[in-house]
């Protein structure tokens, strides 16, 4: 039994591991079901939300924006900002 909970505790280290290595999403060009799930206390509505504002805006310009969404409170963006960015991964 002590192997399998070593091997339990590696593998939750590696998911941990994995977890901070990722890279910000990008609220601009994310679709609904990628923002529900990386912004924490974000459900589809929100995202969808958050989806309708960008086309009705325009791309944000700064993740701070993201403070403008009805219910994305300065709370839940501070709790997400890491994760977060305005920016593509190519450059």
């Amino acid at each position: 039994m002590t192997s399998l909970k070593d091997l339990l505790g590696v593998v939750l280290l590696l998911l941990a591991g994995h977890a901070f290595a990722m890279e910000p999403v990008n609220i601009n060009e994310a679709d609904a079901e990628t923002l529900a799930t990386v912004i924490k206390d974000v459900g589809i509505i929100r995202a969808e939300a958050i989806i309708a504002y960008r086309e009705q805006h325009g791309p944000f310009i700064s993740v701070d924006e993201l403070a403008e969404v009805q219910g994305i409170g300065e709370t839940l963006l501070e709790s997400n900002r890491d994760n977060l960015t305005v920016q593509s991964s190519g450059g």
